[in-house]
């Protein structure tokens, strides 16, 4: 990559980096959460669930404001949004004796913030690179929003010892100097043309559907099972921690961290073996698919807390080799022009398989651990055997005779 776009793509690497404390920090501190505020499992889950939906339905309408204004139009002002809402619930924690209803609003803030980053910034991303350099420049989003998800569970729990509310603060401190670095740092190529009205635009992405809609359909399945079961399993394990073996936060942290780091180290090697290959796609997400339902059939079946970072390994591993393709082929799908508008449609599945993941868990939870985990195998199964019989790899990369502006 040259110089001026690999500082393009670490500065952009800086926005899924943040956008992943907004959930992965909180999740090891949900015991304590769940303590102070005198809330159950299924309540200190919706803080999640509603910052990802607010984020997904969002994102829809951010997408395709990106496509006609430019990005970073939209990037910045969401980052300064994002850290509003968690200067919003630290404040709340402080000054009001219940505090919870307001930190739910905030979460729904910072939701409105995060639709308008992670997606987009893989949008700029593809706009910046060509098809072999894009599946290293996804490897590396992927990879940044892994190291992020690594990190956090550990920095969250260390931010906990000064105050649990500190964690709120945080996301405030943070985003200031990333919005600042993609302002100055990040150069987003020019627009070409006057941009098109909604209906032509509306026709446009229908085309790209009416063409291509039933492979694109299944790479967002994948994307939607993937962070859902990535989120619910989190949650889950989270609390089995601290319930069955009394582990302090930090010793949570460690553990939950486990399976981001494979996700984030296989997350840019899958990413750097696809831009070699230029192929593949389809049978990096089949696998990673078959490895997370092998996981999930093991988990039941831990007894020790040793067993957990092992079993939560191959989960991270599974989810490395499925994001960085999935990313990929989305946006290969479509020229510039529409970039926005269909990146944006993956990036709300993604954020409702976030938000779905936890309030899902916890309902088959009380049926019992083995229904819920052997349920969400089956789900990953399927799932693997859809992609494998109906995505057609071929039909999402470009073609430079029927579309010619993916190539930039």
């Amino acid at each position: 990559m040259a110089q001026k776009k690999m500082a393009s793509i670490i500065t952009l690497s800086s926005v899924p980096f943040l956008m992943v404390l907004g959930n992965s920090m909180l999740i090891p501190e949900f015991p304590k959460i769940k303590s102070v505020l005198g809330i159950s499992q299924f309540q200190v889950g919706l803080l999640i669930t509603l910052f990802s939906a607010s984020a997904a339905v969002t994102i829809l309408f951010l997408g395709y404001i990106s496509d006609r204004i430019g990005r970073k139009k939209i990037i910045i002002p969401a980052l300064l949004c994002y850290g509003l809402g968690g200067a919003i619930a630290g404040t709340a924690a402080i000054i009001f004796e219940n505090p919870y209803p307001v930190i739910l609003g905030s979460g729904i803030v910072q939701g409105v913030g995060a639709a308008g980053t992670g997606s987009l910034a893989i949008a700029l991303a593809g706009d910046l690179f060509k098809t072999k350099e894009r599946s290293e420049a996804m490897g590396v989003l992927e990879a940044a929003n892994g190291i992020g998800k690594v990190l956090s569970p550990v920095l969250g729990a260390a931010i906990a010892l000064i105050a649990w509310y500190a964690l709120f603060f945080s996301y405030a401190a943070l985003s200031l100097p990333i919005a600042a670095a993609v302002w100055f740092f990040v150069s987003e190529p020019q627009a070409k043309g006057s941009p098109e009205p909604f209906a032509q635009y509306l026709q446009r992405i229908k085309k790209i559907f009416d063409k291509k809609g039933v492979s694109l359909l299944f790479t967002f399945l994948g994307g939607i099972v993937v962070l859902f079961i990535l989120f619910g399993t989190l949650s889950y394990i989270s609390d089995i921690l601290e319930q069955k073996f009394t582990l302090h936060s930090l010793a949570r942290g460690a553990i939950l961290s486990v399976p981001l780091l494979f996700m984030s180290s296989f997350s840019y090697l899958t990413g750097w073996l696809l831009k070699k290959k230029g192929k593949h796609y389809k049978l990096s997400l089949v696998i990673g698919l078959v490895i997370v339902t092998i996981a999930l059939i093991i988990l039941p079946f831990c007894n020790t807390v040793w067993v957990y970072p092992l079993t939560l390994a191959l989960l991270g591993l599974g989810s490395g080799f499925t994001l960085p393709a999935l990313n990929t082929l989305v946006t290969s799908a479509t020229a510039n022009e529409q970039r926005g508008g269909v990146t944006s449609i993956y990036g709300s599945v993604r954020f409702t398989g976030v938000a779905l993941g936890p309030p899902t868990f916890t309902l088959l939870a009380e049926i019992s651990e083995k229904v819920m985990f052997f349920a969400n195998a089956g789900l990953t199964a399927a799932s693997a055997v859809l992609i494998f019989l109906f995505l057609k790899e071929k039909i999402l990369l470009p073609d430079k005779e029927t579309n010619p502006k993916s190539e930039i």
